[in-house]
């Protein structure tokens, strides 16, 4: 399989910063094919895990979603920040990720929970809060697994 190349090598981000953004960014949009052939793409929180290649994050076992990635796994994923002024220049830069890859619904199970713990650590503020929550609606919640094909970054200045 063949993944297009940013087009202006000038722009191309390297690993680590690509890296670096992916763990760092609170939100991506998930973009999956929807009905009728129309894409459908929502905001989602996230957790990216760098050793394994995977994203996770979670959200209701039925839906349009669901529907849609039990029709096609392919996914695309964006996140896009680090927004900065550099002294030379008066319009910001802004940074973005685009990952292509399969998303699939893990099964419920200890490997399940415990990729929903390390997702709701990053945005709870302890761990308490985290098991707590889980205990209370954590069977209710579905995780899904991204497993990354490829990904590419790029940083433009907005002008």
């Amino acid at each position: 399989m063949m993944f297009r190349p940013v087009r202006k090598k000038k722009n191309e981000l390297d690993t680590k910063a690509v890296e670096a953004l992916l763990q760092q960014s609170r939100r991506g949009v998930l973009a999956v094919n929807g009905d009728d052939g129309y894409p459908y793409a929502i905001p989602v929180n996230y957790v990216y895990d760098q050793n394994e290649q995977r994203i996770y994050f979670h959200g209701a076992r039925a839906g349009h979603k669901v529907d849609a990635l039990r029709a096609c796994d392919k996914v695309c994923f964006t996140v896009y920040g680090n927004e900065t002024i550099k002294e030379e220049a008066w319009a910001p830069f802004m940074q973005s990720v685009v990952v292509f890859g399969r998303c699939h619904l893990m099964e419920a199970g200890p490997e399940a929970t415990e990729r929903l713990k390390q997702f709701a650590m990053k945005y709870y503020p302890s761990e308490q809060l985290v098991d707590e929550e889980i205990e209370h609606a954590g069977k209710a919640a579905q995780v899904f697994e991204i497993v990354i094909e490829h990904l590419s970054g790029k940083e433009v200045q907005e002008k």
